[in-house]
């Protein structure tokens, strides 16, 4: 394990994404989201490729023992994908930024229903009150006034709903890796997520300007580069340990929206971000201490053993 290395890798994958986000964000007003989803996935795959090559398992590394799990992984996952694309176009970064981390959150509460792995009464606090924070976001989002705006509205709804699908596609993700290898997540999602894009063509496909498509371009690179990045953090260090690095991804939001999309966050959405940041980190606490403990107790049970 290289700890300093892992996390160096967490930090520029949270670099890389919010980057592509940025971009993304900057294109929404030109090209639909089914469209930048496409871009996002298909020229991240020659990323993949070369990962694939470096690695030496470009001729073996694809290869999958269970291609519906993929599918649905990629049908998910591709879902929610869209519908953070779309949320882009019509919230401030930060916000959007704020309601996505609800999705490890819920990942705990589905990982319970469906996987049947054991929460406990701290994680589900935790959870709860990181929702608490995520309601705190949405509040000025979907009261009822005069002050109301119908698209910014949709906008928190449709962010929320991409961060349950995101978490639902996290659960397959964790069954996948059961019986397939990283290398082979990573390529039949990029490839399953471009093709499931082509389906939105119906809907207003456009031709993008030079400098609009430079820009879809860009950000699929930067989504491939991300992954591959984020990936490799996880060989340097352990889950629990680089996991709380996610959240610098907020002072980037802030940063970036503020400098690039003149948004000026509000108190309210300050707020309730630091209490599911707050509630994150907790969770991560708990399981790197419950890891730590399952590790001292093989070790014992180990040396009574011998």
């Amino acid at each position: 394990m290289q700890p300093l290395r892992g996390i160096m890798f967490k930090v520029l994958s949270v670099f890389m994404f919010m980057g592509m986000a940025s971009l993304i964000k900057a294109a929404s007003a030109d090209v639909p989201p089914g469209q930048a989803v496409f871009f996002r996935s298909f020229f991240a795959l020659p990323i993949i490729l070369g990962w694939l090559a470096i690695r030496g398992e470009l001729r073996h590394g694809w290869k999958t023992n269970n291609p519906l799990g993929h599918f649905w992984r990629g049908l998910v996952g591709t879902s929610a994908m869209g519908l953070g694309f779309t949320g882009l176009g019509l919230l401030p970064l930060p916000e959007v930024t704020a309601i996505g981390y609800a999705a490890p959150l819920l990942v705990v509460v589905f990982a319970a229903m469906f996987l049947n792995e054991d929460v406990r009464a701290f994680r589900l606090s935790a959870v709860a009150l990181g929702m608490v924070g995520v309601l705190i976001v949405l509040s000025p989002r979907l009261s009822v006034g005069a002050s109301l705006n119908v698209s910014e509205t949709l906008g928190a709804v449709v962010v929320l709903m991409g961060a349950v699908l995101a978490a639902l596609a996290q659960v397959f993700v964790r069954k996948l890796v059961a019986t397939e290898g990283t290398a082979a997540i990573v390529f039949w999602f990029t490839i399953t997520s471009s093709v499931m894009a082509l389906f939105t063509l119906p809907w207003g496909w456009v031709v993008p300007g030079w400098s609009v498509a430079a820009m879809l371009i860009m950000a699929g690179l930067l989504g491939g580069i991300g992954q591959i990045f984020l990936t490799s953090s996880y060989r340097f260090a352990d889950a629990s340990l680089v996991a709380p690095f996610d959240y610098t991804s907020m002072i980037l939001a802030l940063v970036i929206g503020y400098f690039i999309f003149d948004e000026v966050p509000t108190g309210t959405m300050l707020l309730g971000a630091g209490i599911v940041i707050a509630a994150g980190v907790l969770i991560i606490w708990r399981e790197r201490r419950l890891g730590l403990q399952r590790a001292q107790q093989r070790k014992a049970t180990g040396n009574v053993g011998g």
